[in-house]
């Protein structure tokens, strides 16, 4: 696998590639990857017949509490991992390549409705600094398509619309959540629970799966959504949000609504905030 920093080097590449023929698969990540992200990579291989990652730590997509310097910087390790699954180009730009002319000044691209509610009413600001540099990779490396996990759904759906709005021509692809044996996503913040958070964190999956379950047997959304709140505070963590919500946009569903439905959990276990969500049958 090679490993590029400079828009030249990574254009030149896949200039290559085009020359031939090939189609080019794109999995953005911000490192420190896991089983999850490399389980895109597959996906993205089995759909193209070039690979292309990313690893950068986005300055514009942290808030002023969240402490963009801690985030781990693993890029050896991330290395091995993309290698280890056939990932045929790493790019691994500096800020200067992606915010030329800081990230402070940069253009920046706002996604109305979807990024004003869940997350991005708990992180103000977090989504306009994901579409912005999504879009500039997706101008930067011009794949055929793009694989996204569903973990982070609210941010699938993002830049499922900001393609569709923008018009990129770049096929957006759901990858399903990858799970431990006990059920949890898997996610980088797991690396900072303490074993008895570890244990505990098991009850946002199966909050989720009952969240599920009452609304199929005919409870109010609204009764779920406050009874896993109320599960997860005595559980020991402190909720953003145990929302239900419509798949396609997110927005609130009418009451006896039960297809096309997602529940979404965010929370705090001690330091770390945990998200996921369950799509219903």
């Amino acid at each position: 696998m090679q490993t590029v920093q400079d828009a030249a080097a990574l254009r030149a590449v896949i200039r290559g590639w085009r020359g031939q023929g090939q189609t080019v698969g794109f999995v953005p990540t911000m490192g420190n990857l896991h089983a999850g992200h490399h389980s895109l990579i597959k996906l993205a291989r089995a759909r193209a017949d070039r690979v292309v990652a990313s690893v950068f730590v986005n300055p514009t997509q942290f808030g002023p509490s969240e402490d963009f310097s801690r985030y781990p910087r693993t890029l050896v390790q991330d290395q091995v991992g993309l290698a280890e699954q056939e990932c045929d180009l790493l790019f691994a730009p500096e800020v200067a390549t992606i915010y030329p002319f800081g990230p402070e000044n940069s253009v920046s691209i706002h996604v109305p409705q979807l990024t004003e509610t869940l997350e991005g009413a708990h992180r103000p600001g977090h989504f306009d600094g994901v579409a912005t540099v999504v879009c500039k990779l997706f101008n930067l490396v011009q794949p055929d398509l793009a694989v996204f996990g569903q973990k982070d759904f609210q941010q699938l759906k993002v830049i499922e619309r900001m393609v569709r709005d923008l018009s990129l021509p770049v096929k957006i692809m759901a990858a399903s959540t990858l799970r431990a044996d006990d059920g949890l996503a898997l996610s980088s913040r797991n690396q900072y629970l303490s074993a008895d958070e570890r244990a505990l964190s098991t009850q946002i999956y199966a909050t989720l799966q009952q969240m599920r379950e009452l609304i199929a047997k005919g409870h109010a959304r609204s009764v779920v959504e406050q009874a896993a709140a109320n599960k997860l505070a005595r559980a020991g963590f402190e909720p953003d949000y145990a929302a239900i919500r419509r798949a396609e946009d997110l927005a609130e569903p009418a009451e006896g609504e039960r297809e096309g439905l997602v529940a979404l959990i965010a929370a705090r276990l001690g330091s770390t905030r945990l998200i996921d969500n369950l799509l219903f049958d």
